[in-house]
């Protein structure tokens, strides 16, 4: 269940967050682990946007979400990174 400030940092993409969404809270997790879970969870989400929490931004990951076709875009707060990644 994502906090509060989460959903607001989410809510400031351009996200359809009204498709739902699901949180993946990569803080703890050194690389490349926060690339691989987000990846691995992208075929599973059918719609829903996933919305990566993390400590750094995710440049790793922009590229290769580019490659399978999705649309994302990062907002940064202080030590919490949030990228919402969804299907065009």
């Amino acid at each position: 269940m994502p906090d509060e400030a989460t959903t607001s940092l989410a809510a400031e993409t351009d996200a359809p967050l009204d498709r739902g969404t699901e949180t993946l809270d990569v803080r703890a997790l050194g690389p490349p682990a926060p690339l691989t879970e987000t990846l691995e969870t992208l075929p599973d989400l059918d719609g829903t946007v996933l919305v990566q929490v993390n400590d750094r931004v995710p440049q790793h990951l922009y590229p290769k979400l580019a490659d399978r076709g999705y649309a994302y875009e990062t907002v940064e707060d202080g030590d919490r990174v949030v990228t919402a990644i969804w299907e065009p």
